[in-house]
């Protein structure tokens, strides 16, 4: 038996051997298939290299670069405008490089495909990884360039030609030149790619051309506000690596992660990315062109979708930022243990985002109750946001009274929110059919049909589930059954793609001065169109189209103002909140600052960095 029990010991210490011996082996071919990668990499940038100094000997023999880079604003040896933040950071007593930033994603990211992807968080990442021609200046909000060195504007603002820095690289090693620029554009605009929301952007763009390797000219079809932020929020895409998705566009619509570009980070597979690996992992581009070296050695998206887990995550220092929600948010700021590692950053954004009802009005191709102005008008006066303000947010937050933020010169300051009030919604409800005929204090229509309908909402939010249940109660003393609707995040996303809903609760960023097109006008009905409550105004259309082809600034705030009137009077949605930034940050990030875009947290070129002594992460 001694023997037996032995021999059975020896099998186990034997097969405990065999597992780490496995294990280990499976490591150094990990280590080994790395270094193969980087030695392809490296032999690849010396064959560029050679070329190009090959090339640029030619160059200097014909004087061709006398004076090339102009009068722009990355001309002659100066640092160019758009890294100087960044710069300023690196020149501190304790910058150091590496560490990891790490942060957390409150939903399953679907995909990380440009123009696919139809999130923020897959916009966050993507910032890091693609660039565009410009980007504004987080004080000023002037516009700097950023891939464009130099950029003119035509008398008649219907030409805007740019001038490439030289030496852009993407992150495999190709050179980025202006006909990727051209193509990103032809890419887009060609109707088998699911980007349906980029070409509502881009069609009063008529053609985007190369005229050299560094010379782009964008030709508008009519005058358009916003031309210079168009073309700085269009990212230029590789034509090597996503020209072949035009012979295969199906491949690239149903993509979960294909991503490449020319930024400071890059994903180690560009083609490899999937959502079940819940996490988002990108490292530094080797090959970034930028005067300015990233700070980080990893950018971590871990994906955790429960509150009360994100919290525990954060209090255990395994991520750096911690959104907090109002209910938590005073008792986290005066804990010891917390304060001892994080700061608090409490502010309201100003270009913050707002949350919002929509109400569906059209089904499987026929109007709901809600194509009614006076149902939709009815709801959002039954809908009490300051008690949503008061009980939810806990005052962290202001009423959002249309797409436009309130300090805008886009929003008419006559408006006010929609007042609470019961009475007029029931008057309303009644003249659109709905009216307590039983006298059991249940609104019905002719035909004797409840007013029921179901409100889709995001089922990870806490905050959002505890308004839903709030509204439920509030709509059930009215007569109306509200019956909450949870939701996963993909399913959501589906069900807006669809408009397979009674009516959603979501939320919509918002900029310096917003385009409501995408949102509102009719045209974005369409499927994979962001006017997903199938809401239509021929009036609105026309105001929104003025509006976006009238350059000067005066005439086309008084169109806005209209636009919003119609919007303030139609309730297409019922605006709820704005919501204050309630952030906790790991103390040993250090650079951070408010600008006039909110919390530098995410701007780039990257502005944050953890000085050595406080770095956490090692090589």
């Amino acid at each position: 038996m001694k023997g037996q029990l032995g021999w059975i010991v020896s099998l186990l210490v034997l097969g405990v051997l065999v597992l780490l011996v496995m294990v280990q082996v499976d490591r150094q071919w990990e280590r080994l298939t790395a270094m193969e990668n980087l030695m392809r990499e490296q032999s690849q940038d010396l064959r560029t290299l050679r070329t190009g100094l090959q090339g640029l000997q030619g160059e200097l023999s014909r004087g061709a670069f006398a004076g090339a880079e102009g009068a722009g604003t990355g001309a002659g040896n100066s640092l160019p405008a758009a890294f100087a933040r960044a710069q300023r950071a690196t020149e501190q007593a304790d910058y150091a490089p590496g560490d990891w930033l790490v942060r957390a994603v409150p939903v399953g990211l679907a995909t990380l495909t440009p123009f696919v992807s139809t999130d923020v968080y897959a916009s966050e990442v993507q910032s890091y990884v693609l660039e565009t021609l410009l980007q504004r200046d987080p004080e000023t909000l002037d516009w700097n360039g950023l891939l464009a060195e130099d950029w003119t504007v035509s008398a008649d603002g219907l030409t805007l030609t740019f001038r490439l820095r030289p030496g852009l690289r993407f992150s495999d090693g190709e050179v980025l030149t202006a006909h990727d620029v051209a193509f990103t554009f032809r890419f887009l605009m060609d109707e088998r790619i699911a980007a349906p929301r980029a070409r509502a952007f881009l069609e009063k763009l008529a053609t985007v051309e190369a005229m050299d390797e560094r010379t782009a000219v964008f030709t508008f079809a009519e005058p358009y506000f916003n031309a210079l932020w168009l073309i700085s929020v269009l990212p230029v895409l590789a034509e090597h690596f996503y020209g072949r998705y035009l012979e295969e566009p199906e491949t690239f619509n149903q993509s979960r992660g294909i991503l490449l570009g020319s930024g400071p980070y890059r994903l180690a597979n560009p083609l490899g990315w999937t959502p079940d690996s819940g996490r988002v992992e990108l490292e530094p581009n080797p090959r970034y062109w930028g005067p300015v070296d990233p700070p980080f050695e990893r950018l971590v998206w871990r994906v955790i979708q429960n509150d009360s887990a994100r919290l525990t995550t954060f209090r255990n220092g395994d991520i750096d930022v911690y959104g907090a929600r109002p209910l938590e948010y005073a008792r986290l700021r005066d804990d010891p243990a917390l304060r001892e590692r994080a700061d608090a950053h409490e502010y309201m954004s100003p270009v913050a985002g707002y949350s919002w009802i929509g109400w569906n009005q059209e089904r499987d191709g026929a109007p709901t109750r809600f194509a009614d102005r006076r149902v939709r008008l009815a709801m959002s006066h039954l809908t009490d946001v300051q008690r949503v303000i008061d009980e939810v947010m806990l005052g962290y937050a202001e009423p959002a009274i249309s797409p436009f933020h309130p300090r805008s010169r886009q929003h008419n300051s006559a408006l006010v929110p929609i007042e609470y009030n019961v009475e007029q919604a029931q008057a309303l409800l009644a003249d659109a059919g709905y009216r307590d005929r039983n006298r059991d204090g249940v609104l019905v229509n002719a035909e004797g049909e409840p007013f029921t309908f179901d409100l889709a909402f995001f089922q990870d939010n806490e905050d959002t589930r505890r308004m839903v249940l709030l509204l439920r109660d509030i709509y059930a003393r009215a007569g109306i059954q509200l019956r909450p609707r949870p939701t996963e995040w993909s399913v959501m996303i589906e069900m807006l793609n669809r408009k397979d809903f009674d009516a959603i609760t979501l939320g919509w960023s918002s900029g310096v001065e917003t385009d409501i097109y995408q949102m509102f006008h009719s045209s974005q009905t369409v499927a994979g169109g962001d006017n997903v409550i199938s809401y239509r105004n021929a009036a609105l259309d026309a105001l929104i189209e003025a509006a976006r082809g009238e350059v000067d600034e005066a005439v086309r705030m008084e169109l806005w103002r209209e636009a919003e009137q119609i919007l303030y009077e139609d309730q297409p949605y019922t605006f709820l909140i704005r919501r204050q930034t309630l952030a906790f940050v790991d103390r040993r990030i250090h650079g951070l600052a408010q600008t006039s875009l909110g919390l530098n947290l995410t701007a780039t070129p990257i502005e944050i960095y953890v000085p050595a002594a406080q770095q956490r992460y090692g090589r």
